[in-house]
């Protein structure tokens, strides 16, 4: 028998993939019942409501997200340039990894970012996973422009135009893959980083 907490995960995943076939809305207790092969019973024991199963869906998917992040972006102390440039690295390689551009996870990922505006525990969820990816980016920047001495960079301003570049180039990879392959859409990521650092990428 599965435990309290694998039959969530069994749910939550159920809700990741109905979301992304069939839409937020279109999305109901019902259909991922039967998207998990549980019955309505279980899913209401576990989540009582749509709205909490699907406010902890969005939990799962951005802690998952972050976690990844945080294992990229929580620096050491005193770390050396070289370090520095590795982190910028994995960085690019994790923000257009499979796992975080995987067609599914994007689907789901903006599905919630389209109705954050109407549904405060949304916009709540990731507007914290937003405020997250910056500082930690940012901070990231900050210690680049510090030891390679790049006279007047504001970390704040590249970060934010980083985060924005990332964002977009989801968004093409998700509605314009035959436009956008996820190799260019690197290149594209990695010449701004270029641009920024060029000493810390090459």
């Amino acid at each position: 028998m599965r435990s309290r907490s694998e039959r969530r995960l069994q749910l939550i995943d159920a809700t990741i993939r109905c979301i992304a076939q069939h839409g937020l809305s279109a999305t109901t207790m019902q259909l991922v019942t039967r998207e998990a092969g549980l019955s309505l019973g279980i899913a209401n024991l576990h989540f009582q409501s749509k709205e909490n199963l699907l406010a902890e869906t969005l939990r799962h998917v951005t802690r998952e997200y972050n976690d990844g992040l945080l294992a990229i972006l929580t620096p050491e102390s005193g770390r050396p340039e070289e370090t520095l440039a590795s982190s910028l690295e994995s960085l690019l390689d994790f923000q257009l990894s499979h796992g975080v551009t995987q067609r599914q996870k994007m689907a789901v990922w903006f599905a919630y970012y389209g109705e954050a505006s109407a549904r405060p525990i949304y916009q709540k969820i990731c507007s914290s996973s937003d405020r997250l990816s910056m500082q930690k980016v940012e901070e990231l920047f900050a210690a680049i422009i510090h030891e390679g001495q790049y006279q007047e960079r504001d970390p704040r301003q590249l970060a934010t135009g980083y985060l924005a570049l990332i964002d977009g180039l989801w968004l093409s990879l998700l509605v314009a893959p035959r436009v956008l392959s996820k190799a260019r859409g690197k290149d594209v990521a990695r010449a701004y980083l270029q641009q920024a650092f060029p000493r810390h990428l090459s």
